[in-house]
């Protein structure tokens, strides 16, 4: 049983401001419990706190009683609770500790100090009830996001923790991969696993769950129990700001594009485009394609369809063979740097200073510190604007690098996932920036798994596959 009494939490980079505010719930044995809410609401905070990353990992004020199996928890040490409590991030690669499968899922056990014959036996297990026989003894690096998941889960499954713990594990997965991760929900829920997921999607457990508890500002708004679930609405849904409920493949959302109506001073032409890791694994191979300018296009497909290193070869990073012109003009992969903006998956590679409204300065081509608030003040972050960018949330993060490449005035943008963090509102925010953007003529193309955002904001899905 998990116990919280009026537990309040501030942390040190901001001791004025309260991530928990005299928050008090009981999660029963057994039970699976949704934590939803706004981006920045206390959801990362109330795992944290939970698993032990708070106060070890994360330093702050922390007030009331935490207990877990009757025991306050105040002062343990993360070890104690380490065959406890499981947690799975929303980044898989944050908690791997090794460099190949077979070994990731044996360091959990191995730091407990279990007999050999126990581990190789749980390991065998974990293996066949998540039937990754194909994943293992492959690097991690070369694994898709999806794939990278499902170690993460099985590589705290072999620790088989009595509770366990999800921070937002879906916000990078392809459709596929998603319902893989609903089902390792499923087996954890029939194994009798207390579970706490915090999640902006929730169309993939929204039937699976028992309780949604609802948070804002750091306190529970809505605690809905089973009853109230099923009788919940789409309209519902929206008046408390959360995610659709139906789930749709973004795949069926793919838009024909007429090409042959689209003139070369109207696109971006690339051509013969391709790329392969040490000439030897094809990534992508793309004899043409064309995109609209002053349009927002979604690049969709499974994880590892080479979707992200697409965005880093048409924007430069990546060296790559073909070509890329705009408006009839072939652009090298330099060129192409000082006139693209690249917003990463990872928004952490590319904050840079000591505050959320310094990020904007620097990303303006001349500094303009009005202009700066008035962005701010559209992707909603005026009131984070002295704050340090590395103390916010994820979805906050996104909001921040998606505000640099506004500032930029480049005229093309490039958006790696922009909705992962996201709430309803959020996404919302965003995706009206982009019309206004589109409007404004800037071009913008967007790798996404979202299809409420691929609905509210693009003209044109485009769908990638494996090579």
């Amino acid at each position: 049983m998990i116990e919280l009494e009026k537990v309040s939490f501030s942390y040190d980079a901001t001791p004025e401001e309260k991530s928990l505010s005299n928050l008090s719930l009981t999660v029963n044995p057994g039970e699976f419990v949704l934590l939803t809410g706004p981006s920045g609401c206390g959801k990362t905070t109330l795992l944290r706190l939970l698993n032990g990353l708070i106060p070890e990992f994360y330093s702050g004020i922390v007030n009331g009683i935490i207990r877990i199996d009757d025991q306050d928890i105040n002062g343990r040490r993360i070890e104690e609770q380490a065959g406890k409590i499981g947690t799975v991030f929303q980044n898989p690669r944050s908690q791997f500790f090794n460099v190949d499968t077979t070994s990731e899922l044996a360091f959990g056990p191995e730091n407990l100090g279990l007999p050999e014959d126990e581990i190789i036996a749980r390991i065998s297990k974990t293996v066949k009830n998540f039937h990754i026989e194909s994943l293992m003894n492959r690097s991690i690096f070369e694994l898709s996001g999806g794939e990278k998941q499902k170690i993460a889960c099985a590589s705290v499954n072999v620790l088989q923790p009595g509770i366990l713990l999800l921070d937002e594990p879906s916000a990078n997965l392809d459709y596929e991969a998603t319902d893989n991760l609903r089902k390792i929900l499923l087996a954890w829920k029939y194994a009798g696993k207390t579970i706490l997921i915090a999640e902006h999607r929730i169309n993939y457990v929204w039937d699976l769950v028992d309780r949604v508890i609802i948070l804002e500002n750091g306190s529970i708004k809505k605690d809905l129990h089973h009853g109230e679930i099923t009788g919940f609405t789409e309209e519902d849904a929206a008046r408390y700001g959360l995610r659709s409920m139906q789930r749709i493949p973004p795949t069926n959302m793919v838009k024909k594009i007429s090409e042959c109506a689209m003139k070369a001073e109207e696109c971006i032409c690339l051509k013969n485009f391709h790329y392969s890791y040490n000439k030897k694994q094809e990534i992508y191979s793309i004899p043409e394609m064309k995109i609209h300018i002053n349009k927002v296009t979604a690049i969709v497909g499974a994880n590892g369809a080479g979707k992200t290193t697409f965005l880093e070869s048409v924007c430069g990073i990546r060296k790559n063979d073909g070509i890329m012109a705009l408006n009839g003009v072939s652009y090298t992969y330099k060129k192409r740097i000082g006139m693209i903006f690249m917003v990463m998956q990872d928004v952490n590679h590319q904050l840079f200073t000591e505050s959320v409204l310094d990020e904007i300065l620097i990303s303006q081509p001349n500094e303009n510190k009005e202009e700066a608030k008035e962005i701010l003040a559209e992707v909603g972050l005026t009131s984070l604007a002295n704050r340090h960018p590395m103390s916010l949330s994820g979805g906050q993060k996104q909001r921040i690098a998606l505000a640099c490449a506004i500032a930029s005035k480049l005229p093309i943008l490039l958006l790696d996932e922009p909705t992962s963090g996201l709430g309803y509102a959020q996404m919302l925010v965003i995706a009206r920036i982009l019309n206004r953007l589109k409007e404004e003529g800037r071009t913008v193309i967007t790798v996404t798994h979202d299809s409420e955002f691929i609905k509210h904001c693009c003209d044109d899905v485009i769908r990638m596959e494996e090579a």
